[in-house]
């Protein structure tokens, strides 16, 4: 496994990096090819905020990213607690894609709804990111969507080649925006 095991405010031990790679590790079986996993180990300084240890994971694979967040009173406890995390994602996705060949679900049914806070002065853009755009079903996207846990996701649609998004609704379904002429 090509892992990056990165510290922010705390020094990553041996051991420590050990127990990680090995908890983390145990997604393999889940997926063929896993390309790199990026594990970010974190302390929080807010003394208010008693679960102060941060493990953030992201899988990146020939298939869907995964990606997980988990905080505890112990850095041990954080990457049990994410590693869990992670294998329930990885399960859903494998029974999600199992049941597409199947055709037994649609992912554009049955979703919980999300609502957005308003913010009271101008929004700017703060962070730029870039990726490779990956030629997949609406379906397939809005999975991925799910397992990164986003509100949108940009695609090349496998059908009609051409870039799509897909977003979470206001009442708990999915859209798909196509370019139009």
């Amino acid at each position: 496994m090509n892992a990056i095991v990165k510290g922010k405010n705390l020094e990553i031990t041996p051991p420590l990096k050990e127990y990680a790679l090995e908890k983390v590790g145990r997604i393999e079986k889940y997926f063929d090819r896993i390309l790199k996993t990026e594990i970010e180990m974190s302390v929080e300084k807010n003394p208010k905020i008693s679960e102060n240890q941060v493990v953030e994971v992201t899988i990146f694979s020939n298939g869907p990213i995964i990606r997980a967040r988990e905080s505890a009173s112990d850095m041990y406890q954080a990457i049990d607690l994410v590693s869990n995390k992670l294998e329930k994602q990885a399960r859903r996705v494998k029974s999600k894609l199992i049941d597409r060949s199947h055709h037994a679900k649609n992912p554009f049914k049955n979703s919980t709804p999300v609502f957005e806070e308003e913010e009271e002065k101008e929004p700017v853009i703060v962070k730029t990111k870039s990726f490779p755009l990956k030629p997949m079903t609406p379906e397939e996207a809005a999975l991925q969507m799910e397992l990164l846990g986003h509100d949108f996701f940009v695609f090349i649609n496998a059908d009609t080649e051409e870039t799509n998004v897909v977003y979470r609704r206001r009442d708990g379904n999915y859209g798909l925006i196509e370019p139009g002429g």
